[in-house]
């Protein structure tokens, strides 16, 4: 039986006693909510830089763990930016024959930079018309290597970007991977690819599957160059392609590599590095012993 104080209430300590508990509960405050609105800022402040981000990569970039990352994202009702443009289909190459190139890269999986290079292009739509973008792969790093823009999508439009590729890491693949495009299977870009000893792998008809990583590249990289008609002239679109390009390569993160592709290259030129000077400093200590 609990006492009233002379003024006919209870105190907060005769309540606390009376219920069990420490004075000090009766003023707590779940903190759940507090931390939860600390991490709803730091997601904004990553969607702000990264719009198209969805939990994982936020996850990533944040260091927390991804179910919380979701957790707080629906409650907060917090979405990346998702507007994905109409597609566009590929010109059917009409009574062209089946190439005579199998997939050679079905299972392999690289180990290093410059093993497999993965080719595509694709269209995109400004001003009522289309211009084309190819773009070549590191499929270990899954780094654009080489591009090339133009009006027309020919074998110029994917010889140079494969040029570019050769003159930007001074070196040529084992595998050279596409569709069966006429301008793949030219005999102009064929050649080149013969001249310097690069196999040749192509997809079956009808399987964009079987070059998933280029397919995958594009589909994303529609959705964050976004709505292309806010573009007032072709200039401005060439440049937010290039500057897309850069940010994918330098700074957006990969699910896969957990990093974005060109730091996922240092840091792999790193470990090779240092596991050489390893090797070199161990065999000289044997040389004189």
């Amino acid at each position: 039986m609990i006492k009233n104080s002379p003024n006919n209430k209870l105190t907060k300590t005769e309540i606390a006693k009376s219920l069990g508990l420490s004075r000090s509960s009766l003023y707590y405050h779940p903190k759940q909510p507090i931390k939860d609105k600390i991490i709803k800022k730091s997601i904004q402040d990553v969607l702000g830089v990264h719009p198209s981000y969805g939990h994982r990569r936020i996850a990533l970039e944040l260091k927390l763990n991804k179910k919380c990352i979701l957790r707080i994202m629906k409650k907060f009702s917090l979405k990346p930016y998702r507007r994905r443009t109409k597609k566009p289909s590929k010109l059917d190459d009409i009574g062209k024959p089946i190439a005579s190139y199998q997939n050679e890269i079905k299972n392999l999986v690289p180990l290093k930079p410059n093993i497999i290079w993965v080719a595509d292009f694709t269209y995109i739509g400004f001003q009522n018309k289309f211009i084309y973008l190819a773009t070549m792969m590191d499929l270990f790093t899954r780094e654009i290597i080489g591009w090339n823009i133009s009006i027309n999508h020919d074998r110029s439009l994917v010889l140079t970007a494969l040029k570019i590729a050769f003159a930007k890491t001074k070196t040529t693949p084992i595998y050279h991977h596409s569709d069966q495009g006429s301008e793949y299977d030219s005999i102009e870009y064929t050649n080149k690819l013969k001249e310097h000893k690069i196999i040749i792998s192509m997809s079956k008809k009808a399987h964009p599957w079987e070059n998933g990583f280029q397919e995958s590249f594009y589909s994303e990289f529609k959705l964050e160059l976004g709505w292309i008609n806010r573009f007032e002239t072709l200039g401005e679109l060439i440049e937010a392609i290039y500057l897309q390009i850069n940010y994918y390569n330098t700074k957006r993160i990969h699910t896969s590599l957990k990093t974005s592709p060109v730091k996922f290259k240092d840091q792999y030129l790193l470990k090779e590095y240092l596991k050489t000077l390893k090797n070199i400093n161990l065999q000289t200590f044997r040389q004189s012993v």
